[in-house]
C-alpha cells in the first residue's frame, strides 16, 4: 500500500513536470510568433536557453550528488518558484522585446535543470523501503504532456497566445503541491522503515545511513569515456526529438495542417509513450537496458524519416507510431542503465550527462531549425534531422557495448 501511494505521487509529479514542458517548450514557437518574433529569433532563444542549462547542469549535478536523501526536492521547489517568478515576464514584457525572449529562455533553462533531479528522485525515494517504478512515473509525465498539448492547442486557437503563461503558472503550482506531498510521504515511510531496520540490526537509525563515494565531474568523465561518447550519439537521436517538439507547428503547417492539429500530433506522440513506459518493468525482465537503448535508436530514426517523407498531416500522425520504440524506450532504459552501471556517488552526474545531451542537441536543433525553416522550409529541416539521427544511431551501436567493459578496467 505504501509503495502504491508513493508511486502514485511520483507519477503525478512527473505529470505536472512534463505539462510545464508541453506549455513552455512545445508551444514556445507559437507564443513567440504571435509576439512578433521570427523563426530565427525563436531558434536563438532556444539555443540561449539550452546553453544556459548546459553551463549550469554540471554544478547542479555535483551539488545534488553530494546531497543526501531527498534534499533534491527542496532544490526542485526553489527552481519551480523561480520559473513562476520569471514567467511573470510573459505578461508584462513588450512584444518582440529582448526581455520577453530572455524570460522565455530562462524558464526553459531552469526547467531543463530539474529533469535529472526528477529522474534520480525515483531511486532516492526507494530509500524509504518502497518500490518506486520510474517507468510508471515517466508514463505519468507522458500522459500529462499529452493532455496539456491537446488542450493548449485548442485554447490558443480560441483564446489566444496568452493561454500559454496562464497554463504554465497553474502547472508550476501543481508541481510544487505534488513535491510537498511526495516529500511528506517519503519522510513518514522512511522513518518507519529506519526504525524497523534498526530494531532488526540492533542499531540506531542514524547508524544505518551510508556515505557513498562522491566524485567530481572531471573524474566522472575520465572514468566513463565510452559512456560520454555514447551520449554524444544519443544527442544525434535527440536532435530529431528537439526538432519535432519545438517546430511541430511549422512542420504541420508545411504539410497543410493547423496549430490545433500540431497540438494533436504532439498529444498522440506523448500518449503512445505510455504503454511502453508503464510496462517497461516487464519488458526489462526480458531485454537488457543496453538492448533497449539500441532498439530505441532505430525507433528514433524511423520516426523522423517518416516525418520527412510525410506529405500530409495524416502521415505525421502515422509517424508517431514509432514513438513506442523511440523516446518511450530510451527514457526509462537510460535511467535504469545509469543506475545499473554507476555507483550512488555518480548517479546524478550520469543522469545529468544524459540530460545534457538533450540540452546539447536542443542548442544545435534550435539554431539550425530556425535558420533552415526560414531559408528552406520544413521539408529540408526534417531531411537534415533524419541524417543527424541516423548518424547518432550508428555511434550508439558502435560504443554502447564498450561502456561496461571500460568501467570494469582498473581506474587510475
Amino acid at each position: 500500500m505504501n509503495s502504491l501511494k508513493l508511486n502514485t505521487e511520483y507519477t503525478l509529479t512527473h505529470g505536472a513536470f512534463w505539462m510545464i514542458y508541453g506549455i513552455t517548450g512545445s508551444f514556445a514557437s507559437v507564443f513567440m510568433l504571435a509576439k512578433g518574433y521570427n523563426n530565427m529569433h525563436i531558434g536563438i532563444m532556444f539555443a540561449a536557453a539550452n546553453l544556459l542549462a548546459l553551463g549550469l547542469q554540471p554544478f547542479v549535478a555535483d551539488h545534488m550528488d553530494r546531497a543526501k536523501g531527498i534534499k533534491i526536492i527542496d532544490a526542485m521547489v526553489w527552481m519551480i518558484l523561480l520559473i513562476m517568478l520569471t514567467g511573470a515576464g510573459y505578461f508584462f514584457f513588450g512584444n518582440g522585446s529582448f526581455l520577453l525572449a530572455a524570460a522565455i529562455a530562462a524558464v526553459l533553462a531552469i526547467h531543463s535543470l530539474i529533469q535529472p533531479l526528477l529522474n534520480s528522485l525515483a531511486f532516492r525515494l526507494s530509500e524509504s523501503g518502497a518500490d518506486v517504478n520510474y517507468g510508471i512515473g515517466r508514463a505519468g509525465g507522458s500522459l500529462g504532456y499529452s493532455i496539456i498539448v491537446a488542450v493548449l492547442g485548442t485554447l490558443i486557437e480560441k483564446k489566444g497566445e496568452m493561454s500559454v503563461p496562464v497554463c504554465m503558472e497553474a502547472a508550476c503550482a501543481l508541481l510544487i503541491v505534488m513535491l510537498f506531498i511526495t516529500r511528506y510521504s517519503f519522510k513518514k515511510m522512511k522513518r518507519a522503515n529506519d526504525i524497523e531496520i534498526a530494531e532488526h540490526n540492533g542499531k540506531t537509525p542514524d547508524e544505518t545511513d551510508s556515505d557513498d563515494e562522491r566524485i567530481d565531474l572531471k573524474a566522472f568523465i575520465r572514468r566513463n569515456k565510452y559512456f560520454f561518447i555514447m551520449n554524444l550519439g544519443l544527442s544525434g537521436l535527440l536532435f530529431s526529438n528537439a526538432i519535432i517538439s519545438n517546430y511541430m507547428p511549422q512542420i504541420a503547417a508545411g504539410a497543410g495542417g493547423t496549430t490545433e492539429q500540431a497540438g494533436r500530433v504532439l498529444s498522440l506522440m506523448a500518449f503512445l509513450e505510455i504503454p511502453t513506459m508503464v510496462f517497461f518493468g516487464r519488458i526489462h525482465r526480458h531485454f537488457s537496458s543496453r538492448t533497449l537503448i539500441k532498439l530505441s535508436s532505430l525507433g528514433f530514426t524511423g520516426k523522423i524519416v517518416v516525418c520527412w517523407l510525410a506529405g500530409s498531416v495524416k502521415l505525421l500522425f502515422a509517424a508517431q507510431a514509432f514513438q513506442v520504440a523511440a523516446f518511450a524506450l530510451l527514457m526509462p532504459a537510460m535511467v535504469y542503465y545509469v543506475n545499473e552501471i554507476m555507483s550512488p556517488g555518480e548517479a546524478v552526474k550520469g543522469q545529468s550527462l544524459f540530460t545534457m545531451m538533450f540540452t546539447f542537441s536542443a542548442i544545435i536543433a534550435s539554431l539550425a531549425g530556425g535558420w533552415i525553416l526560414d531559408a528552406s522550409g520544413a521539408k529540408v529541416l526534417t531531411f537534415v534531422a533524419a541524417l543527424v539521427t541516423a548518424a547518432g544511431a550508428v555511434v550508439v551501436f558502435l560504443t554502447i557495448n564498450k561502456v561496461e567493459d571500460h568501467r570494469r578496467l582498473p581506474q587510475e
